[in-house]
């Protein structure tokens, strides 16, 4: 169908098509209730065209009359209604102002099987409790940037699709294949299901600001050993039994008075000293 022909003038806010982007600033309804409608949400013009080209078919796009020239390309490579309406319209269904210009919303895809992810990757990063979405989005950036292969999540994590970690991330979340480990209901649950790091021969690595682990720099590692670097929530770090689980403690050295680094700062440097 031709562009003309999907473009919908909008009248109203609260016009029943606009229903995927209706409140969009309340984290909690919209965490709990884009996974259900399997959806979820594109900003800016980068973030669309990057979740385009990873294959996330389209369901509609929102935007403003003086993006739609810019989001030209993208739209033409797609089906979907396009609906175009003024910024105090957009903000009225949106509750912000929308100045990236364009939203999306999107399907979701299924996520890959864990094991077969391991499978055929060699340097991984594992979460447990990291439930910030400027962190995941951030670790998402780093492990894409510095040539990680995948991101682990535990189900405690938050969702690398919710708008901001998609925006912090810059889209490479689309680029880093992802899988939930232990959310299986027929699978063993976390922190059990880190034994399938260890059954696709993975050497288990625990980054933690403990004084009797291994400093990062001195850590040698084979360039066909596969490696698994595990993360936790900030201030409570890994738990005790993900520790257990793994091979080896290791450390980011710190400058004297400093503990320790934000998570996602702390993933950057790891991904770059396990893939440097």
């Amino acid at each position: 169908m031709d562009l003309t022909e999907r473009l919908v003038r909008l009248e109203r806010a609260d016009d029943p098509r606009l229903h995927d982007y209706v409140g969009l600033t309340d984290m909690q309804l919209r965490t709990r209730t884009e996974p259900e409608a399997g959806l979820f949400i594109a900003e800016g013009e980068k973030v669309i065209a990057r979740a385009v080209d990873a294959g996330y078919p389209m369901r509609s796009m929102l935007l403003s009359d003086k993006w739609l020239p810019v989001m030209g390309p993208v739209l033409e490579r797609t089906s979907a209604p396009v609906y175009v309406g003024a910024n105090d319209l957009l903000e009225q269904v949106t509750g912000f102002h929308v100045h990236r210009g364009a939203l999306a919303a999107m399907s979701r895809l299924p996520l890959p099987d864990p094991a077969a992810l391991l499978e055929r990757s060699q340097r991984v990063v594992v979460l447990e409790k990291v439930n910030n979405h400027t962190n995941i989005g951030a670790i998402f950036r780093s492990a894409a940037a510095l040539g990680m292969d995948a991101v682990l999540l535990a189900p405690d994590c938050a969702d690398p699709l919710y708008r901001r970690a998609v925006r912090v991330s810059m889209g490479t979340v689309f680029a880093v294949p992802y899988a939930r480990l232990g959310a299986d209901p027929d699978g063993p649950p976390w922190p059990r299901a880190l034994d399938l790091l260890a059954a696709h021969g993975y050497r288990c690595l625990a980054l933690t600001p403990a004084p009797d682990a291994i400093d990062l720099r001195e850590l040698r590692l084979g360039p066909q050993e596969k490696v698994a670097l595990l993360l936790g929530s900030e201030g409570e770090g890994l738990s005790p039994r993900a520790l257990a689980a793994c091979d080896l403690r290791v450390r980011i050295p710190m400058a004297p008075g400093v503990d320790s680094l934000n998570v996602a700062a702390a993933a950057a440097v790891a991904c770059y000293a396990l893939t440097g």
